[in-house]
């Protein structure tokens, strides 16, 4: 009997973790949950995610968006989401040696909710974000170096800029590349979607995730934690398998921006 009944107890279903309330009412809200987050993780909205960007947003191909989770101890992962977008996870950091910071540029494809989210080490989630207004179709429209035509002689460009400040250090990567999303007809997706950062003697910093949602010639700015004299060595990939690597010196930022 006693060996039936914890078979039994075994084969229960496991109660799901109740999903809290979405403030933003978003309509995709269960579904981002479900995706992002997994069936049973631990979510909660909160103020220290600090999530920033524009009230307008007055190019919906291009729009900058900051997650700042510093004030949050034990942070694994920041993601940023735009719910109503086609693509709704254009950004997924996941620090080592670096501070719970990202900023990055993203399209909009209609008026969304747009959030932070950072995963803590015990694998619970903390939630912020807002609501922005934007005109349809930054996902599903041709980026602008295509409607040129230039976009392959710029390709595997790269230009960064590492510097350190009272506030820590910061790392600007800027990077050619069309980011195609696969929404326009007769051009496939094509992204960057890989990148991964450490120092000149190896220390790993971190690696992001990148889809098609991120702006057309994306610019990331995060913040390893390093001192001047160090050297931040990127290596990525893009879904063509054409990679991108350099190295970034730290100098001290004597302007105090």
């Amino acid at each position: 009997m006693t060996s039936l009944l914890l078979i039994a107890a075994a084969l229960a279903p496991v109660a799901a973790t109740p999903l809290p309330a979405d403030p933003l009412q978003s309509p995709m809200w269960e579904f981002i949950a479900d995706q992002v987050f997994g069936d049973n993780a631990v979510v909660r909205f909160d103020p220290r995610v600090k999530v920033s960007f524009p009230e307008i947003a007055e190019n919906q191909r291009v729009f900058p968006v900051q997650v700042d989770a510093r004030a949050i101890p034990d942070v694994v992962r920041v993601v940023i989401i735009a719910d109503l977008n086609p693509i709704q996870l254009p950004i997924d950091f996941r620090p080592a040696a670096a501070e719970a910071f990202v900023a990055t540029r993203i399209k909009l494809d209609q008026r969304t909710p747009v959030r932070g989210a950072v995963q803590l080490k015990d694998g619970s989630w903390l939630v912020s974000g807002g609501w922005i207004d934007a005109a349809g179709g930054g996902c599903s429209a041709p980026p602008v170096s295509r409607v040129k035509g230039d976009w392959a002689q710029h390709l595997g460009e790269v230009r960064g800029r590492l510097w350190t400040g009272a506030d820590g250090a910061r790392l600007r990567l800027a990077f050619r590349h069309p980011m195609d999303t696969g929404l326009v007809d007769k051009i496939s997706a094509y992204y960057i979607d890989d990148l991964k950062l450490r120092t000149a003697d190896g220390r790993a910093l971190g690696e992001v995730k990148m889809q098609a949602a991120v702006a057309e010639d994306p610019v990331l700015t995060l913040m390893p934690k390093v001192r001047a004299g160090d050297t931040v060595v990127f290596a990525g990939r893009d879904t063509n398998g054409i990679d991108y690597a350099g190295s970034v010196a730290a100098i001290a930022d004597t302007t105090g921006q």
